[in-house]
C-alpha cells in the first residue's frame, strides 16, 4: 500500500508544480535550465509512475469494497471513454478543431477517464487512484484555464492556426478505433478487466 501512495503522490505531485508553484518552477527553469528541470521533472514521473503502478497491482484484487456500482454504471462508462478517449487523441494532433476550441484536452481526457472509472469501481484502491487523478484533473483544468485568461495576449502559434478539419477527422477516427479496441478485448488484454464485465 506505502509504495501505491508514495507513487500516486509523486506522480501526481511532478504534474502539479503548475498548479501550485508556477513561480517556483519559472524560478527554477531560470536558475537550473530547461533541460535539467525537465530531465529531473522526468525522472521523478517515470519513478512515480512505476511505483504507483506497481503498488496498485499488488493490493487492487484485496482491497476492501466501499461501494458495489450496478452493473449499469459499466456500460456507462464505457460509453464515457469514447469521448475521454477523442480527447485524448486530440492532444497529441496539431492543428485539430477539438484543441483549438477546448484548449487542454489532455486534462479533460484524464478527467472524463478518472469519472469514468470511478462510476464503475468501488474498491478503495479503485477510489482511491481515480479519485485522485479526479481532482488533479480540476485543479489542473482550473490553474491552465486561469494561465490562459492571464496569456491572453500573447496566443500560441497552435491557437493562431486555423483548425485542419482532416486533423478533426483523423482525431475522431482515431479515438474510436482506439475505444473499439479497447472495449473490445483490448482491456481485458491489458488490464485483465473487462469493461462490461463479460
Amino acid at each position: 500500500m506505502a509504495l501505491f501512495i508514495w507513487g500516486l503522490v509523486l506522480f501526481l505531485g511532478s504534474h502539479s508544480v503548475r498548479v501550485f508553484a508556477d513561480h517556483w518552477r519559472t524560478e527554477k527553469l531560470a536558475q537550473w535550465g530547461e533541460k535539467f528541470y525537465k530531465g529531473l521533472y522526468s525522472v521523478a514521473s517515470l519513478v512515480g509512475f512505476v511505483l504507483m503502478v506497481y503498488g496498485f497491482s499488488k493490493i487492487r484484487w484485496d482491497s476492501p469494497w466501499l461501494w458495489y456500482p450496478p452493473v449499469g454504471m459499466r456500460h456507462l462508462a464505457a460509453l464515457l471513454m469514447l469521448p475521454a478517449l477523442v480527447l485524448l487523441v486530440a492532444s497529441q494532433v496539431p492543428h485539430n478543431a477539438i484543441k483549438a476550441k477546448l484548449r487542454h484536452p489532455m486534462v479533460l481526457a484524464v478527467k472524463v477517464w478518472a469519472f469514468a472509472h470511478l462510476l464503475s469501481n468501488g474498491k478503495w484502491a479503485d477510489v482511491v487512484l481515480f479519485g485522485a487523478f479526479l481532482l488533479w484533473a480540476v485543479l489542473n483544468f482550473r490553474a491552465a484555464r486561469q494561465r490562459d485568461r492571464l496569456a491572453a495576449h500573447t496566443l500560441t502559434d497552435e491557437a493562431t492556426q486555423p483548425a485542419n478539419t482532416s486533423n478533426t477527422w483523423r482525431v475522431v477516427l482515431v479515438g474510436v478505433a482506439v475505444w473499439a479496441i479497447l472495449l473490445f478485448g483490448g482491456h481485458s488484454w491489458l488490464f485483465a478487466v473487462s469493461p462490461l464485465g463479460m
